[in-house]
């Protein structure tokens, strides 16, 4: 199905992205940047980027494009069985008055969205430890990503977390099983990292302290410290010296094609904060399937601290 419309001249000279908002109503930016890239908006049959200045009798030609559709979609929230809430209430390490700390398992989301469904705040939103109050994210945790994750449970606290974690006074230690022989026992990973908003460059400086914990010909159980925060920062810093993770189903190289695991092998072990003069310190346990593949891998985790 094709819809199409005529740019009148009160509209000329106007971003296109910014005249399909005023045409089709609060579109998101990304839905905008997709459908040009896949060819789902043309503009006089052709494609072109969200930032061109339309002309007046320009063509806008809309394929296949069900916008309500897409809203209705993500209007729709996870509705948790009281199974899944007591599954994951298990995984809480501390329970406080202003937060709670769990071990988050590999495979569920921390937020939802568009791509996700199934995720923790909504799961802890129809928690009776939330009874009165609701869940606050503080901070990201990949989905296939294993370990420690804070919920804030008001809005101050909230604040003072995000706070935390954006000035990097939370101190967060991952562990990771990867590919091949380390070279180097302990050091710094200082890199240029490349991500894209929308269809634009953008470089990122990312620092991490590693060390290695034990390592093999064929292995190594790596502990690293990052500095920054960048998206996927390890994965692709590991990925970067040709030292993939395995189950990294997304950063990986030749040789992690064959027998890959089903579980992403990097845990967030550790985290450290201090609020109003008081140490907060937590630590997850490794999960079996981490477990099971070092003890495979013949990797050496007793000396942990």
């Amino acid at each position: 199905m094709i819809k199409s419309f005529i740019v009148d001249t009160t509209c000329s000279n106007m971003r296109l992205d910014r005249l399909l908002k005023n045409k089709l109503g609060k579109i998101p930016q990304s839905l905008i940047e997709k459908s040009l890239r896949s060819g789902k908006i043309k503009l006089n049959n052709k494609k072109v980027k969200s930032s061109i200045k339309v002309s007046a009798n320009d063509k806008i030609e809309l394929f296949n494009f069900n916008f309500k559709d897409t809203i209705i979609q993500k209007k729709i929230k996870f509705k948790p069985s009281d199974e899944i809430i007591k599954a994951n209430e298990d995984l809480i390490i501390d329970n406080n008055d202003d937060f709670i700390v769990l071990n988050k398992r590999s495979g569920i989301s921390v937020q939802g969205g568009t791509k996700s469904k199934k995720n923790l705040i909504d799961i802890f939103a129809k928690s009776e430890i939330f009874s009165g109050t609701k869940p606050y994210s503080v901070h990201r945790l990949d989905k296939e990503t294993s370990g420690v994750f804070i919920i804030a449970k008001n809005r101050e606290t909230a604040q003072l977390l995000t706070s935390l974690f954006r000035l990097r006074k939370v101190h967060k230690t991952y562990l990771a099983i990867c590919h091949g022989e380390l070279d180097k026992f302990s050091g710094e990973w200082n890199d240029d990292l490349l991500r894209y908003d929308n269809d634009k460059k953008i470089i990122e400086k990312a620092k991490t302290v590693y060390k290695v914990i034990d390592k093999n010909s064929n292995s190594s159980l790596v502990e690293m410290k990052p500095i920054t925060g960048r998206k996927h920062q390890l994965r692709k810093q590991l990925f970067k010296i040709g030292h993939s993770i395995y189950g990294d189903q997304k950063y990986r190289s030749s040789i992690s094609v064959k027998g890959i695991n089903k579980n992403l092998m990097l845990h967030s072990y550790q985290i450290k904060f201090m609020i109003k003069n008081k140490k907060y310190t937590y630590r997850a346990l490794l999960p079996d399937y981490f477990t099971k593949l070092l003890k495979t891998k013949r990797l050496n985790f007793s000396n942990l601290r």
